[in-house]
């Protein structure tokens, strides 16, 4: 197993990793709308969910893949309200490669965030 530790991303101030790799997968943590310098992203939730992706790709980056890589997505909603805007987000992130998801309303989030995101992705061989 390896931890995956990049400074692209926020760093987890808690007993966790960013990413786990093992074998040819990676499994990232739920990842929230925090900068890299650990900042967290107020205003909309497409601002919100945007962060969240750079976030992931830099994780994945650092793990040796891509969001091309992708097989299986969580995404928490703070409000399924916002399906219709995390599709039509979502959708410019993954295209031709659609990954499996899915999608539950949670009734918090740290720090009152939109959205989190955690994935499962393959490492390019």
């Amino acid at each position: 197993m390896e931890m995956i530790r990049t400074p692209k991303a926020p760093q987890p101030n808690l007993p966790y990793s960013q990413a786990v790799k093992i074998d040819n997968l990676v499994y990232t943590s739920g990842t929230l709308p925090f900068r890299p310098d650990g900042t967290f992203v107020e205003g909309t939730f497409e601002d919100q969910l945007h962060q969240v992706f750079a976030n992931l790709q830099a994780v994945l980056e650092a793990a040796g893949t891509s969001l091309q890589h992708v097989v299986k997505t969580t995404v928490f909603l703070k409000d399924m309200n916002d399906f219709a805007k995390l599709n039509e987000i979502y959708g410019r992130y993954f295209t031709a490669h659609l990954p499996a998801r899915s999608t539950v309303e949670v009734a918090r989030l740290p720090k009152d965030a939109w959205v989190e995101i955690e994935l499962i992705a393959a490492v390019r061989e």
